[in-house]
């Protein structure tokens, strides 16, 4: 029974007190601030034991719970060296190291620490283990030869050097090792690695960069070597017009003018005139300093401005003449006439409204505009030109997304948000399209614009439902934003489209999602309804897969249900190909993890490769011979086919027989090599038999029948000598060993049968038995 409390006096209290108020008090008495843990004086060395023991204690724990976060391993091996315990640290190292040899941190922080210990010997060894493993690693190539060079180990730093060339490293490489030699005036060290330098790394500027080396050092000679050996080396194919500036520029500041007059003309009568603007460029501004600067003028730029002017004038519709003349005007000319040009060139409209006919003219607009901007600063000009532009183009055929994005970044480097905005969303609702939704999303998306983004791919998903990468791309955005259940509300959304352009991708995006997720029963369902939809041997093997990487008691279990459960579903499925494919996976699987009876089961299930013949026919219905092929045939679907079992039994009794009739083949060879000298043998063992047996007559005094009895064995004998049609195996023949044996068996004829009764289970073989045998 429940007591109800009553509060008898219901009247309000006189002072009121409001949760703010306890909130405040609460603040100003610091009651919700914790006090600072106690600081821990240790005074004797069994306390520094007891903490050192504890704090390792820790490290370990971290340590075995995930062993491949190498922080650990490093606040471990550091906190080891604040006490001065670099044995120890090391070994922390080398133990991390056994995880992960391949972290570039890891070997950082283990040369620093010896290094910072003055261990030099140390630190040599584990930049030299380092340089190694990986050699690719430029900064353990860098520390390891700046701590040479500190030491003054100049012969160990060039050492490393030297190796480190040999890997042919990046270009920043040669250039240290040459300002090495440079900084201990070692020119002509520094030459021979050039030398190298410009075989692994032919590019134009390296060689420019060896000619400019010998001329700072006062090597005109040489300077001018390198110059014509590289334009040798180049020839015409690959020649470049910075190459020929160079040189140019490089024979001007030794005021040979007309050397550089030859060189500006051998390159300009070998390079394309469409590359040479820059020679243009720097061949007048020599002849402005040099030579008459008009006629310069006159020849290079009328000349080329009336070729292009011809060109336009023939074929108005040629956009590339017009890029070269645009190119030309903008180089050379004023913005006014740029402009008029602009404006003639993008008059010509192309007279189809095909948009293989407009890919090459919109790029005037998209020059015109850009110029506008970049050259003449004249951002409201620009603005004309786009609008112009977007208005010319014919929405309803074709439409070109390029134009709109470049719209919208132009007002956005305008900061015009609202305009930018507007123009995009007018694109998505005049001409939508895949590249103007991915912009307009990316845009947003740097924006932080979350909410624009979401009603965006609800918009883009509504024009184009059936683009797996717009499902995926919007449930990751939720998965960052933190969102799980909307992001697997979008995934089932996603999959139940009835068209997908990519299916198996959306699937597996799902899947990684909830394996993410560690939602490992939806990940398990997902697999089972992608099987209820598909039953492509690789899901079997993905799922099998999953299961088996699950850290669970009952994973081998479950993994080997899957490959039977996924056997039984492909034996009726035509591509045999499939299942031999999941059967060795399987197999796979058992040999790692199985015991030798799941292996021996899997074994049996694996087909035999049988070749093939099947009948072509032509398109006309004509015969067009026979084909082999390859076929698998399983032992699971042999039993089931009498005809198949049969014919392995003929083929195993054909076998057989091949075998037998070798083998008689080879022992009548023998018999007929070796019957004389067996024949001889015979007869000779028989005569002693014979001798043995009178003796024993005479001396025993036994009668004559028992003496014939003795001596009918001996007597059969000979048989042996005839050929034998059984199979003769080499024990059979004799020895003298057995004719000892055969001499004395008249005498201990009687005794020899007690003793077996007694003794052996079994009688010996007359030699008449062992031949027969």
């Amino acid at each position: 029974m429940q007591l109800r409390t009553e509060v008898k006096n219901k009247a309000p209290a006189e002072v009121q007190i409001t949760a703010e108020q306890l909130l405040r008090e609460a603040k100003e008495r610091e009651l919700e601030l914790l006090p600072p843990p106690p600081k821990q004086k240790i005074t004797d060395e069994e306390e520094l034991n007891d903490y050192k023991l504890k704090k390792r204690k820790g490290f370990e724990d971290n340590i075995r719970k995930n062993r491949t976060v190498i922080s650990n391993w490093i606040k471990y091996a550091q906190w080891e060296e604040s006490l001065k315990e670099v044995q120890r640290a090391r070994s922390i190292y080398e133990r991390a190291l056994d995880v992960d040899h391949r972290n570039i941190a890891l070997w950082l922080k283990y040369a620093e620490m010896e290094m910072k210990n003055r261990q030099v010997n140390h630190a040599r060894n584990i930049w030299d283990r380092a340089i190694t493993i990986l050699p690719r690693v430029n900064q353990f190539w860098y520390k390891y030869s700046y701590m040479e060079e500190m030491l003054g180990n100049i012969a160990g730093c060039r050492q490393v050097f030297e190796r480190w060339t040999e890997w042919e490293p990046e270009e920043q490489a040669w250039h240290s090792y040459i300002n090495f030699e440079l900084r201990y005036k070692e020119v002509d060290k520094a030459r021979s690695i050039y030398e190298r330098f410009v075989i692994v790394h032919p590019d134009v500027k390296n060689w420019i960069k060896y000619a400019r080396f010998e001329e700072k050092h006062g090597y005109i000679a040489h300077g001018r070597k390198v110059f014509e050996r590289s334009v040798e080396f180049f020839g015409e194919e690959h020649v470049d017009e910075n190459l020929f500036v160079a040189f140019a520029r490089f024979e001007e500041k030794q005021k040979e003018f007309e050397r550089v007059r030859v060189i500006y003309k051998y390159a300009l009568d070998r390079i394309p005139k469409q590359q040479a603007q820059e020679l243009f460029k720097f061949y007048t501004v020599f002849e402005k300093k040099f030579g008459d600067r008009r006629g310069i003028e006159d020849v290079i730029v009328s000349k080329r401005r009336f070729q292009y002017e011809e060109e336009v004038k023939a074929s108005p519709h040629n956009y590339d003449a017009w890029f070269d003349y645009l190119r030309l005007v903008e180089s050379d000319a004023d913005p006014d006439t740029a402009r008029e040009v602009y404006e003639r060139a993008i008059a010509n409209i192309p007279p189809i409204q095909e948009k293989r006919h407009w890919r090459r003219y919109i790029y005037l607009w998209i020059n015109y505009a850009l110029y506008e901007e970049l050259e003449v600063k004249d951002p409201e000009r620009t603005r004309q030109v786009y609008l112009a532009c977007l208005d010319l183009i014919p929405h309803k055929k074709f439409t070109f997304a390029k134009m709109w994005l470049l719209y919208g970044q132009f007002e956005i480097r305008q900061k015009n948000l609202q305009a930018a905005r507007q123009g995009l969303g007018t694109a998505i609702g005049k001409c939508p399209k895949n590249k103007l939704f991915k912009g307009y999303i990316e845009l947003e998306l740097q924006l932080r614009e979350f909410d624009r983004c979401r009603k965006l791919y609800e918009k883009y998903l509504e024009f184009a439902s059936e683009n797996c990468t717009t499902w995926i791309k919007f449930s990751e955005l939720e998965t960052i934003l933190g969102d799980t259940e909307r992001a697997r509300a979008i995934f089932e959304l996603a999959i139940g489209q009835p068209r997908l352009d990519m299916p198996e991708v959306l699937w597996k995006s799902y899947i990684d999602f909830e394996i993410e997720q560690e939602e490992y029963d939806n990940t398990r369902g997902l697999y089972k309804r992608l099987l209820q939809r598909t039953q492509h041997v690789k899901v079997w093997i993905s799922y099998a897969q999953y299961e088996l990487s699950i850290d669970t008691s009952d994973r081998l279990q479950r993994c080997r249900g899957i490959f039977e459960e996924a056997n039984k579903g492909l034996r009726s499925c035509e591509e045999k190909e499939e299942r031999l494919m999941l059967l060795e996976s399987w197999k796979e699987f058992e040999q790692e993890f199985g015991s030798d009876t799941t292996r021996e089961r899997v074994k049996k299930l694996l087909p035999e490769k049988v070749k093939k013949r099947r009948k072509l026919t032509a398109e006309d219905g004509s015969d067009a011979g026979w084909e082999e092929y390859y076929d698998y045939i399983f032992p699971e679907d042999a039993a089931n086919q009498p005809n198949l079992k049969l014919l392995a039994m003929a083929k195993m009794w054909k076998r057989q027989q091949q075998e037998e009739d070798d083998e008689e083949d080879d022992e009548e060879d023998e018999e007929e090599n070796n019957g004389e000298v067996d024949r001889g043998k015979v007869e000779e063992v028989r005569g002693k038999e014979m001798e043995g047996e009178e003796n024993g007559r005479a001396e025993r005094g036994i009668d004559k029948e028992m003496t014939e009895d003795l001596a009918s064995p001996s007597s059969e004998k000979p048989i042996v000598s005839e050929p034998v049609p059984e199979k003769v195996p080499k024990e059979s023949t004799y020895d003298d060993r057995d004719d000892s044996d055969e001499s004395s068996s008249g005498s201990s004829s009687s005794s020899s049968s007690s003793d077996n009764d007694g003794g052996e289970k079994q009688p010996r073989k007359s030699n008449k038995d062992s031949v027969k045998d």
